[in-house]
């Protein structure tokens, strides 16, 4: 019998994204982060986090349910050291799932981690995640959990 919390075929698609963005908040929040959230989401960026004084970082979250690709903007998701992505994968009938990815992994040739440039196409060029069942197990090090404790 499934868990009627974790009915997320209930929510449509901007209900899971809202809740993937508060859940991540108060995951790191439980950690002992400072989580601020921008006025203006024009950058690509859902909220900053901070851990002392001296480094923060900014994180984009993106949420995967019944499916299995999602993309970034690469003129809102630029690399740099201190931009993370956190995956929130929903599952029916279980708590979500994250991931913890530092925005340079896409600097690796991955078929995980995808880079489409779409020259001279409509579509704008964007990083990707590709959870094909081929590409899926290649996720695990970025577990949340395990990510985090670099910070």
């Amino acid at each position: 019998m499934m868990n009627e919390k974790f009915d997320w075929g209930k929510l449509n698609h901007l209900q899971l994204g809202r809740y993937a963005e508060y859940f991540t908040k108060m995951e790191f929040t439980l950690l002992g982060f400072d989580v601020y959230e921008p006025e203006v989401d024009d950058k690509g960026i859902d909220f900053i986090i901070r851990k002392d004084e001296n480094k923060f970082y900014e994180i984009q979250v993106k949420s995967i349910f019944k499916g299995n690709y999602t993309f970034m903007s690469k003129d809102k998701f630029i690399l740099r050291t201190n931009l993370y992505l956190v995956l929130v994968l929903f599952n029916e009938g279980k708590s979500p799932e994250l991931y913890l990815i530092p925005s340079n992994a896409w600097l690796q040739k991955d078929e995980l981690l995808v880079n489409f440039d779409y020259i001279g196409k409509k579509s704008k060029p964007e990083w990707g995640i590709n959870l094909s069942r081929k590409n899926f197990p290649k996720l695990s090090k970025y577990k949340f959990d395990k990510v985090v404790k670099t910070l």
